[in-house]
């Protein structure tokens, strides 16, 4: 068996640790949001101290409006750890919410051409 103090993060073992680590070992969000939802930082900084995820995901925000589909890929994380983390920085007034996730339709086709253009222009070789 091996030993939980000398257990890398990026080694099968701690692939299943990092998650639960991040988070704290929470596993709801106290804030609702969608996939599509858009977050942004705000010009003044947090009111605390921040993780590392957590400063990744203020510097991607700083640049525009940041997807939590997009954020949890970035972090290379599961979308519910992404969203336990954007909750986090929701309250501590670090990232705002730049659009209302309640008038969003994840179907709108509308939506999908954009996040499909987006993807492409983000991945072109």
């Amino acid at each position: 068996m091996t030993d939980p103090d000398t257990v890398a993060w990026d080694t099968p073992e701690g692939e299943h640790l990092r998650p639960y680590i991040v988070t704290g070992g929470r596993t709801q969000p106290t804030h609702t949001m969608s996939l599509s939802s858009l977050l942004k930082a705000r010009a003044r900084g947090a009111a605390r101290r921040l993780s590392p995820e957590e400063q990744q995901v203020v510097a991607m925000c700083r640049s525009g409006p940041r997807s939590v589909a997009e954020i949890s890929g970035h972090l290379r994380q599961p979308v519910q750890v992404a969203k336990i983390l954007l909750s986090d920085l929701l309250d501590c007034g670090a990232v705002i919410m730049a659009m209302p996730s309640t008038f969003t339709d994840a179907r709108d086709p509308d939506l999908l051409e954009a996040v499909l253009v987006g993807l492409r222009a983000k991945f072109a070789c």
